[in-house]
């Protein structure tokens, strides 16, 4: 270990938010979450990650919740411990470009309910895409950190990294996270990434990881002796597999070391004792299966996320041809070098995974080529880290131009619209982007909603859809 003057690190608890997000969809309640919620303020945790991700969209479309009243109330119970949240840039919460009035509006209300700190990334790290969002957190005076999407290729070398934490740093931002949200972080290169950023800028350097490969807990504590300064972890029960590193054993490594978190063990017991027997439920009802405890190792041998190789896998399956799964790996690699070396997490790695397998069914590259396709080539979701291949985007495109411009520039003002749509369902301010981000779904809540306030039979109520799967 190197020598260092004492450095405490500081955790991101992540069991409301990324935990079970990643475990089984996103699915806890609010009631779950609320009675433990006072234990969880006495810990010392520097923030608990609670909103955003999947959330917003789970609590509308599976919970019957409103995701801002889930907000409220959580800040309502943490007095002493900031509320962090994940923001997809310029998607918000959604999965399209928003024009940038969505953007800072949503951001406004967020920090309004009760967010602190707003962890924002673009799944190209096209920075251009964060700026709305870094700008409108700065103005609404919450902390604003940018994720970088991690990812493999020889395009990502030290020197990228190093180069675009300057720039994220020049941009304002308060803080860094590396977000290796496929597990494909090693320790030894953790090492070396963290050395490369804290000699590129003086920003904190949060350290988000999955332990779907196995090796997490290493790669964190790798990281805090390159001098990472904040880890995301997950209590113990709702930990590892496709989760985080679990809190009590990170905590309990870094004990009476120079990096000692100063968290009381016995007081995380508490908070896995209570969230156990949530786990069995999730178990027991099915929506937690227990293979999303193990460990995928060919995450690392494919250097593709676990979830990608099992779509792969499942596509092939279908279409009876399961014995073309290494044909379709090694597609895959040069699909994602055609497309410019996008990280591969959504939606780039169902674009590039989707993609491959229908070249190696049509035994034709590019004879098939879905719209998501389409949209990335012309750069409708950004700029790669590499430009397109020029014939590919020839081949694609035919006639049409690529776009080279941020993005959301093509987008005109969109609020004005969504508040004139959802006038009739409107009850609070947020409705309007609950609406914005999910139009069809938050009809349908908000519709239930006004059953629900009338009294009204919900059998009888419009909801646009027979029944909300649970």
């Amino acid at each position: 270990m190197d020598k260092v003057q004492k450095k405490p690190v500081q955790i991101v608890e992540t069991v409301l938010r990324d935990a079970h997000q990643s475990l089984f969809a996103t699915r806890m309640t609010t009631d779950e979450m609320l009675p433990i919620i006072d234990k969880m303020d006495k810990i010392g945790y520097r923030s608990v990650e609670c909103w955003g991700g999947a959330t917003f969209d789970s609590c509308l479309r599976f919970l019957h919740e409103d995701p801002w009243e889930r907000l409220r109330l959580l800040k309502k119970g943490f007095k002493n411990t900031k509320l962090q949240m994940l923001f997809r840039g310029q998607n918000i919460l959604g999965y399209n470009h928003y024009a940038d009035d969505v953007v800072e509006y949503f951001v406004q209300k967020s920090v309004a309910n009760g967010i602190d700190i707003i962890r924002i990334f673009d799944c190209l790290n096209d920075l251009r895409n964060l700026e709305t969002a870094v700008n409108a957190c700065k103005k609404e005076g919450a902390e604003a950190q940018i994720a970088l999407s991690y990812t493999l290729g020889d395009a990502y070398t030290l020197e990228y990294w190093a180069d675009i934490a300057k720039r994220i740093e020049n941009m304002g931002a308060d803080s860094i996270c590396i977000k290796d949200m496929a597990g494909l972080l090693t320790p030894y290169d953790a090492y070396d990434l963290v050395k490369t950023l804290k000699a590129s800028t003086k920003l904190p350097i949060d350290i988000h990881t999955h332990y779907t490969s196995g090796v997490a807990s290493m790669t964190q504590l790798k990281a805090v002796e390159a001098g990472a300064d904040i880890l995301d972890c997950a209590i113990s029960p709702l930990a590892l597999g496709t989760s985080q590193p679990a809190t009590e054993v990170i905590v309990q490594t870094l004990k009476g070391t120079p990096y000692d978190t100063g968290l009381d063990v016995a007081q995380l017991t508490e908070i896995a004792k209570y969230f156990t027997p949530i786990r069995e439920k999730y178990i027991e009802n099915g929506l937690l299966s227990p293979k999303m405890l193990g460990v995928n190792i060919n995450t690392l041998r494919y250097q593709v996320p676990g979830g990608m190789l099992s779509n792969l896998l499942k596509q092939l399956t279908e279409a009876h041809k399961a014995d073309l799964l290494d044909d379709v790996l090694e597609e895959v690699a040069r699909v994602r070098d055609d497309f410019g070396q996008p990280p591969l997490v959504t939606p780039s790695s169902q674009i590039v995974g989707t993609q491959a397998v229908m070249n190696v069914l049509t035994k034709q590259r590019y004879k098939m080529v879905p719209k998501e396709s389409h949209k990335l080539v012309k750069g409708e979701f950004g700029q790669c880290v590499r430009p397109i291949n020029p014939e590919i985007q020839k081949m694609i495109l035919k006639d049409e131009e690529p776009i080279t411009c941020r993005p959301a520039d093509l987008i005109e003002p969109q609020l004005p619209k969504y508040e004139q749509e959802v006038a009739p369902w409107k009850m609070q301010d947020e409705d309007v982007l609950s609406y914005a981000l999910f139009p069809t779904v938050a009809l349908d809540f908000f519709k239930w909603r006004q059953a629900q306030k009338t009294g009204m039979d919900i059998s009888k109520a419009d909801t646009g859809s027979k029944a909300y799967p649970c």
